[in-house]
């Protein structure tokens, strides 16, 4: 059993010249894992576990240790000019590890505020969900449409030049409107399989998206019918999806107490004199 793991191993992933993507997929997915088995922990306060790294009361989010692994990993692939190696193997490896941490706290990046166990913390695992897939797809061959075709396509005629291109416009256009229509796996797998984002696009958009917000005006029947189906067929599968996402990272139910935003030029608002003289409210 090991000899043939081994002997499809070296045919299959290095000898096609996967070994870097490999060890990016295996890497990635090790610490994606490793990070939400330590923060479980931390929030479980299990005693046994080191906990936060927090040198001086100053909390470090892991995606500053994710930023510095994917500068050494990536610094390191360039300058490596064997592609084949052990050496291009562990930089990408390093950036794949860094690349995990950095998209386990994206909604943190995105929101610019810790909202790493709230609801909208659920962006960060969708993010590392999304990149996993892609990955997946590349490690098993793979490519976007039109990529191979296209390297080719100075063997075939102009006009079968021309085609290709436009196929690979119409697709690559497909799969930006089923992104718009807030299909986002169905956007990202048609980058792959034209027909699923040529479909995606097509069919009504997903109720609070960018399209939905732009064509589908308040009180038509179009967006009655996107929530109608939205209810029956995506919500589901939703749920579906939280679960699953949740038995691995855990619960998002951190409910943060936000205080109001206000314009920056606005006065500062008036000090309680029931508060501390010296404290001021923060804008």
């Amino acid at each position: 059993m090991g000899a043939w793991l081994g002997a499809n191993f070296s045919s299959y992933v290095v000898g096609s010249g996967r070994l870097p993507l490999f060890c990016f997929f295996v890497a990635f997915v090790a610490g994606f894992l490793f990070i939400r088995l330590s923060v479980r922990l931390i929030r479980a306060r299990v005693r046994w576990w080191p906990g936060n790294v927090a040198p001086g009361g100053l909390h470090i989010h892991h995606v500053v240790f994710g930023v510095a692994f994917m500068l050494l990993g990536g610094v390191a692939a360039l300058l490596i000019t064997d592609r084949t190696g052990v050496p291009i193997a562990i930089a990408a490896a390093l950036f794949g590890l860094g690349a995990a941490l950095v998209l386990d706290e994206f909604a943190l990046i995105l929101h610019l505020r810790d909202v790493y166990w709230t609801e909208q913390g659920r962006t960060s695992v969708d993010a590392v969900f999304a990149a996993i897939g892609l990955t997946g797809l590349l490690l098993l061959g793979m490519r976007p449409f039109g990529w191979l075709e296209l390297q080719h396509a100075g063997v075939s005629g102009a006009g079968m030049r021309a085609a290709l291109v436009g196929l690979v416009l119409v697709n690559l256009a497909g799969a930006v409107v089923s992104l718009l229509k807030g299909k986002i796996w169905t956007g990202l797998a048609g980058v792959f399989i034209p027909a699923i984002s040529v479909v995606a696009a097509l069919r009504l958009a997903v109720p609070g998206s960018p399209w939905a917000r732009w064509r589908y005006p308040e009180g038509s029947r179009v967006l009655a019918a996107a929530v109608r189906r939205d209810t029956r067929l995506r919500r589901p599968l939703i749920r579906a999806k939280i679960r699953v996402q949740e038995l691995i990272a855990g619960r998002h139910d951190l409910v943060l107490d936000i205080p109001p935003q206000r314009r920056p030029d606005a006065p500062d608002p008036a000090p309680d004199p029931a508060a501390d003289p010296v404290a001021r409210v923060a804008p």
